[in-house]
């Protein structure tokens, strides 16, 4: 059997991480988070191991290139709404983090209609930023999940991400900002 036929494997990948949302948000919200780590984990193989596929057997798509980054956000803004709502991590956190989510989504809208068409790749620095998301959900899980690691963590984590996030999409505004400077006045 030839290679192609089985490029389906990182989008159904993908939507099995679509699928673990649910029930990782009902495991965080009901405070079992040994069970919410191990969907967690199954998550972020999938993701591995879906990028590792497409990547090496080149078994790229459209829908993938699209999906996958949204599963990705979805996974983890449901773990901050969540860890929020349950009074474990502080408001402003969330709001920063979907403060600057919003902000370069519609600077993108704006950059499309009101510049011209583009290609949103990731920066480094949205990529560091996405690391550390998920590293410190990662570690609040496994503080929840009362296994060994020091509480202090927590506060660390919380600084780590603000920082990140306010890094990150001030780097989105100066980039594209200078590109839709450049496209209008070339």
């Amino acid at each position: 059997m030839r290679s192609h036929a089985w490029r389906w494997i990182p989008n159904a990948l993908t939507f099995v991480r679509i699928l673990l949302i649910a029930p990782f948000a009902r495991a965080l919200l009901v405070q079992e988070y040994r069970l919410a780590l191990f969907i967690f984990a199954v998550a972020s193989v999938t993701d591995g191991l879906d990028g590792f596929l497409a990547r090496h057997f080149n078994w790229r798509s459209r829908f993938g290139a699209v999906a996958d980054p949204l599963a990705d956000k979805a996974l983890l803004i449901t773990a901050y709404l969540v860890l929020t709502y349950t009074s474990v991590l502080p408001l402003w956190l969330f709001a920063l983090i979907v403060g600057r989510d919003l902000l370069i989504v519609g600077g993108a809208l704006v950059y499309h209609y009101g510049i011209g068409r583009f290609e949103m790749e990731p920066s480094i620095p949205g990529k560091l930023n996405t690391l550390v998301q998920i590293v410190v959900i990662l570690g609040i899980i496994v503080i929840l999940a009362g296994l060994p690691v020091q509480p202090i963590w927590l506060d660390i984590g919380i600084c780590l991400v603000a920082v990140s996030t306010v890094f990150s999409g001030g780097h989105y505004i100066v980039v594209w900002g200078k590109r839709a400077w450049r496209a209008r006045h070339p």
